[in-house]
């Protein structure tokens, strides 16, 4: 039989490459440190330039995931140890304890819905709230509840509510070791907190807010249930701003990112479409140092954004952002590109568009692997033209954006994902083992 292959990651990249892999006759581990898979990907609305329902791509593919025959779903897991060489790595998977019976849950939520305590819910930024109980979003998988044993008050009411008896209090972490000739890392990245920038008033002013934060107040499934309003007073914006490059294209010492992260000029017009498609007479103004909308029908979509939505582009780099503290209302100072003045407008609420940039894990999983990083924490390819997608290690391969923002949006990612599983393929064509 093949030797199977151990996936890092459940976003939509991993989440491809095990699908590939599988129809291909391989046994795949996917391993994920979150409780679901799904990764970014699962937070979003809508997706560029079609305007898709993020979650009507990803969840059949999530679905198709676990109910393959030869992928086996480790999530709450991640890797610990990793021995041997390519066709023969000894892999050791620490699965975290959920406190719930994965055989019995059946994710009917009764257990969230009596339980008391509460925490800030992460998947919505942290903008909402979520049970000490939960499951991570609607269409999780797998559908499974979870126990947060920071913010349970050991009440017990969930076990006397449960009718499946899943509740097991008693769980603790569990080691296994896989078998398998390569591993694929897919890990997917971070955003950069914008709260280092003083200047811009992220987590000092409650009305400026990241791009992500907008994508979990402009879904249904979100903390507003899809109605987008000002976190300040609840009320309907009325002007928005998006602000690009926060942390990106940035060579200052301290932050140490002169990369352009190749989706955010991309996904702030979306964004911008979609406020307008919600309010329609709002005033949307987009800031930015070049539009880097590369791609096929991007362009397009820009310049329908100007023509059809009537979205402005003023290109210029805010220097700062004050608040006027009677309306909590954001003043945004550029220079203008035309007069060559400093100019200021207010708005209801400012989007910062931060940086994309390496998990906070990605280091200490490379030392795991013995993978090298670039100058920047992204995974390094052996050689980025011959071998795009093999690490140094043999054996070990990447996609998606761990390899850094070459990997331009979710086509490219899933592309590369089924190149990968490709290469895996022929990488152990012909290893067998008794």
């Amino acid at each position: 039989m093949q030797k199977g292959v151990v996936v890092i990651g459940g976003g939509v990249a991993g989440i491809q490459a095990s699908l590939d892999l599988a129809n291909r006759g391989f046994k795949v581990y996917l391993v994920e440190k979150d409780t679901s898979i799904g990764g970014r990907m699962a937070q979003l609305d809508k997706t560029f330039p079609t305007m898709d329902c993020s979650m009507c791509i990803l969840a059949p593919k999530m679905i198709e995931c676990s109910h393959n025959p030869n992928v086996q779903l480790l999530t709450y897991s991640e890797v610990k140890q990793v021995e041997g060489s390519v066709g023969n790595f000894k892999v050791k998977v620490l699965r975290k304890p959920r406190y719930v019976d994965e055989t019995k849950c059946t994710g009917c939520g009764t257990c969230a819905e009596n339980c008391p305590a509460e925490a800030l819910n992460e998947f919505d930024e942290n903008m909402g709230v979520r049970k000490a109980i939960y499951m991570p979003f609607p269409q999780a998988v797998p559908r499974v509840m979870v126990i947060d044993k920071d913010n349970c008050i050991e009440c017990g009411l969930c076990e006397k509510v449960c009718q499946a008896n899943a509740i097991n209090r008693e769980q603790q972490p569990e080691e296994i070791e896989l078998d398998v000739g390569a591993i694929v890392v897919a890990t997917g990245f971070d955003m950069f907190d914008p709260s280092v920038i003083p200047q811009y008033g992220y987590k000092r002013f409650k009305n400026v807010i990241t791009a992500m934060e907008l994508e979990r107040l402009l879904c249904a499934s979100g903390p507003t249930g899809g109605h987008l309003i000002r976190p300040s007073d609840g009320k309907i914006p009325r002007s928005v701003a998006f602000i690009q490059c926060i942390g990106s294209r940035d060579r200052r010492e301290w932050i140490n990112h002169p990369y352009c992260s190749s989706i955010c000029c991309k996904y702030a017009v979306k964004d911008a479409v979609l406020i307008k498609e919600h309010e329609s007479d709002s005033r949307v103004t987009i800031f930015y140092i070049d539009m880097r909308a590369f791609g096929r029908g991007f362009q397009e979509f820009v310049n329908r954004a100007k023509s059809e939505f009537g979205i402005a582009f003023v290109r210029s780099n805010p220097g700062e952002i004050s608040e006027d503290p009677a309306t909590n209302n954001l003043i945004v100072w550029f220079e203008d590109p035309v007069t060559r003045t400093v100019q200021h407008i207010s708005f209801d609420i400012v989007v910062l568009c931060p940086a994309l940039i390496p998990r906070k894990d990605v280091g200490e999983l490379a030392k795991t692997l013995v993978i090298e990083l670039d100058n920047y924490g992204f995974l390094k390819s052996a050689d980025a033209v011959k071998t795009p997608l093999d690490t140094a290690v043999p054996g070990i391969f990447a996609c998606g954006y761990c390899l850094g923002p070459k990997t331009g949006d979710i086509p490219d990612s899933i592309t590369q994902a089924s190149a990968t599983a490709a290469r895996v393929a022929e990488v152990l064509a012909g290893k067998e083992v008794s």
